[in-house]
This record gives C-alpha cells, structure tokens and sequence, in this order.
C-alpha cells in the first residue's frame, strides 16, 4: 500500500528502560490506535532476540511480536518489519535470521563483540533497506527498540535502540514498568547514561503498569517531570486478563471459574519456541492447562492430564537429550500405557520418532541421537529452513475440517511405514495431496511439523474430541485477539495525552 499522503513517513520508537518493560504492547496498542484513526501506520523491530516468530506472506521469519503489531496494523505479516531476528540456540549461540532467512548461527562475541562491526555494519544497513521500503509505503512507522537503551556495553555499533533511533534522526518515547518497583530510579538512571543527543531524542516517559489511586503516585510524577525535563506521556494501568502473543515468556493460564472439563499439559524445553501456539487451549474455561519444565529430574508423581503436548524446540536434539536424561520419557510412557494421548508439533514431532540425525551440524554438534522411539520415523536436520504458510484439511475421527496455519523447521522426516497422514496441505492453493503428519496405529500419538492448528476453531474442536474432550467448544483466536487489541487501545486513548504525543510526531527532532 503507498504512502497516502505526499508528506515524508512519521517515525516513533519505543524503547524501555528494562526487558518486559511494555514496550511490544505498547507499540501494538499505539499500532491499532492509529489504524483506527486512519492512519496508514505500520510496525518496526531493527533487530529482535526471540524464540516466538512467524511465517510472513513473502515467505520469511519475523518475532511473533511483530506479527501481533502487523495484525493491529491491519497488515499481513513482512519480513521488513523485523529485519534482524536472532534466535538463541544456547546461552551462547543464535542463529542469525536477516530480512526473514537464516543466514548463520553466531556466538555473541562474534556478533556484539569489540571486532563485530563489520557484520553489525550489514546488518545496519538491511536494518535501513527494509526501512526505507515501509516510508516509501505508509504515513507513520512504530519502532521497537529491543531490552534497554542504557546497556553499556553493547552501545558501539548499536542498530537496536540509540544507535538505530540517531542514525535515522528518530524521536523516542520512553516506557518503564512500575509494577516490579524501582520506577523512578529506572527512567532517571537510562537517561543519566545516554549522551547528550541521544537524552535531547526522549520526548516523553510512560509508566506501564500501575495499580491504585493515582492521586497517590502525582507527588511522583511532579518530581520525575522537574527532575528529568520530559512530560510524562500516561501512566497505564495494570489490565488484568490482557491476553495477547507472547512474544517469549510462557504466560501462566488464567484461573477458571468452574471446574475444567479436560487437562492438557504441556512439556517445556530449555530452547522452546513457538508456544504461543498453545493460547487457545490455556485461555480455554474448560481446560485446565499446565506448562511442566523438563529442566529437573522427574519424580515419578505422574500429573493428571488427558492430553500431552510436544512443543517446538529451537535445538531440538538438545531439548530431547536434557528431556531423556531427566526421565521424563518414563511421564510419556506411563501416560500412553494408561490411555492419554499425546501430540508432538515440529520439533516434539521430530522427538517422537526413531532418530534425529544432524550430519552438518545444523544445531551445532554434527550427530545422532536416539529418539523416544514412539513413531516409525527419522528425521535429518538440513540447513535449509522450510518457511510456509499452508492450507489443507485435517481428517481425524471420521471427521474432516480445513485448516490452515504454518511451517518452519530445519529438517526432513521420513515415514518407515505407509500409514496415513492426518493432514493434507494445499501449499500452492492448486490442489490437496501434500500430506503432513503422522498418526500412530493405535490412535494414540499425533505429530504434525503445522504451527497453529489449534487457532482455528474447528480443528482445535476436532482435535480435542480427538484428545477425549466431550462437549469441546473452540475458542476463536483471531476474534478475541482482535478485541483485546482494540481494548488495549481504547486504553491508551483514555490514559496517554495524545495531543502531546501528536506534537512529537510533528516536532523536529534534531
């Protein structure tokens, strides 16, 4: 879509004063605000360090952050909308993913060390690549900056926050969260350490968060405006029940007013990616959803749980070694012996089968490693990613239902015998007959490499009346995605001076 008016594109960042300081939420929230006035706006990461990404319609890999704000937007998700994703394959080591394709894995000298800039210098300049395409095509562009502006050691060669936001002459709002305590002494200890130009470049602090009277935190907000020289922008309030993407941290299930009808349990991997494909089932009032660490040894108490689930994994041949050394084999196998069902995606699919062999190292170590051994498949890992979103049907119980939803593995599965896939793709949108999956003859175990099945109403019914459930109503996740972004703009139309904030898209910054 072009630029509507003949004006050049507005930029904002923000950026926060910590991690989970707020500020994805508040650039979605901003995001759908603007949309719904009319404004042609769109998202911006530079560069983004996360587990949770997804699949765009030019066939690339972004945060799955960004493709929330997309969504706010009223935007199909771009990979110029984040164009440098880093995705942790361990505590060291990432795999570098550059205008959607992976392109290496780096360790983090290598990448934000003292002898780094020549790469950072590419990436910069992809950073402005894909930058310059969204001014070209809409009035306003949301920037996220990534952790904290006031990291000291990553400044030289920075294309994340300050570094970003002086090279393209941006203005920056500034976002702290009051509820873990500290407020004040955050937003003035960032700017103490920001250089003259890049302090001159905040126009405006918003506290995120907040829970009381207000009245009580105005003494608070008088000082902090004297003492810093910037207005307070808002200050939000804490909204119970926000249920939006993730963009990392695994969000606990809301608590259920009556007694859940199904239990659904879900393994969580040192290197776990993808879980936000899980929201429909925690969010569900029926279903009593459980995240379990594989990180500890498994005491033999077996959880009560109808359905467990394999979730993706970013190593997944490590992801299944720390699983297997714990014991908690033994927790999928009594489950099965006892009747329960068990589903792998991507990854956890991957697990299920005979081997998982890496002859290039893909993941790191060139290997093999045995697998649980549960489905007749081998898997060998290939440096090349399969990055698709696909449509098709999937057939369980008698009953057949569309679907659609996404791939995005490194990987090959082979099936050693002939039985059925459960799933039928139509990828070119010409025909069925690509099959996916695998469904074990005793109608136990369901693996599937498709992210987000159970985002649509009927196959998440169809699966879970698969799993055992009775009576399963589906919840309609872009519905109430949709809804929870309006109420989160509605919000910040109530609780940010707005008319401050259009000052500062029209102010010059520099």
């Amino acid at each position: 879509m072009p630029n509507k008016s003949e004006k050049p594109a507005k930029l904002l960042m923000v950026q926060g004063t910590t991690s989970d300081a707020g500020k994805s939420t508040l650039v979605a929230g901003l995001c759908r605000y603007f949309a719904k006035q009319g404004v042609n706006v769109a998202p911006f990461k530079p560069q983004n360090m996360a587990l949770n990404s997804a699949v765009t319609s030019d066939g690339g890999e972004i945060g799955r952050a960004q493709a929330l704000q997309a969504i706010a937007c009223g935007l199909a998700a771009h990979t110029d909308f984040n164009p440098i994703l880093l995705k942790p394959s361990s505590d060291t080591r990432s795999q570098v993913i550059v205008q959607g394709k992976a392109l290496s894995h780096m360790d983090g000298q290598t990448y934000f060390g003292k002898d780094s800039q020549g790469y950072r210098t590419k990436a910069m300049a992809a950073v402005l690549d894909s930058l310059s395409r969204l001014k070209a095509q809409y009035e306003l562009v949301m920037v996220e900056g990534a952790g904290s502006p006031a990291e000291i050691n990553l400044r030289e060669g920075d294309i994340a926050n300050m570094g970003f936001a002086e090279a393209v002459d941006c203005p920056v709002i500034l976002i702290a969260d009051i509820d873990k305590g500290g407020v004040f002494a955050h937003i003035v200890g960032t700017l103490m350490l920001l250089s003259p130009s890049e302090q001159a470049r905040i126009k405006g602090v918003v506290i995120n968060r907040f829970r009381g009277d207000i009245s009580l935190l105005q003494s608070g907000l008088d000082w902090l405006e004297n003492k810093i020289d910037k207005p307070v922008l808002g200050v939000l309030p804490y909204l119970n029940d926000l249920h939006l993407d993730a963009e990392d941290a695994l969000m606990v299930a809301p608590i259920k007013t009556e007694q859940p009808k199904f239990k659904v349990l879900v393994l969580v991997w040192p290197r776990i990616s993808n879980h936000t494909d899980f929201d429909p089932l925690r969010l569900h009032d029926d279903i009593e959803f459980t995240y379990q660490t594989v990180t500890a040894p498994f005491d033999g108490k077996q959880p009560q749980a109808d359905l467990i689930i394999l979730p993706g994994s970013k190593s997944v041949r490590q992801d299944l070694t720390t699983m297997l050394s714990n014991g908690w084999d033994r927790l999928i196998n009594t489950h099965l012996r006892y009747g329960g069902k068990v589903i792998g995606i991507c990854g956890g699919y991957q697990m299920l089968g005979l081997a998982i062999d890496d002859p290039t190292g893909v993941e790191g170590q060139v290997g093999e490693s045995d697998g649980l051994g549960l489905l007749p498949l081998l898997t060998r890992l290939t440096p090349t990613k399969q990055l698709t979103q696909v449509v098709g049907e999937l057939s369980l119980v008698g009953e057949t239902v569309p679907i659609k939803g996404y791939e995005i593995h490194c990987g090959q599965t082979k099936c050693l015998t002939t039985q059925a896939a459960p799933i039928s793709l139509r990828p070119d949108e010409r025909r069925l007959g690509v099959h996916d999956g695998f469904l074990s003859t005793d109608n136990q175990i369901l693996g599937t490499y498709l992210h987000g099945l159970f985002d649509q109403p009927q196959a998440a019914q169809l699966l879970l009346k698969w799993a055992g459930m009775k009576e399963v109503e589906a919840i309609d996740l872009d519905a109430q995605r949709m809804t929870q972004l309006d109420r989160l703009a509605d919000m910040l139309a109530q609780h940010m001076d707005m008319n401050k904030l259009a000052d500062i898209l029209t102010e010059k910054t520099s």
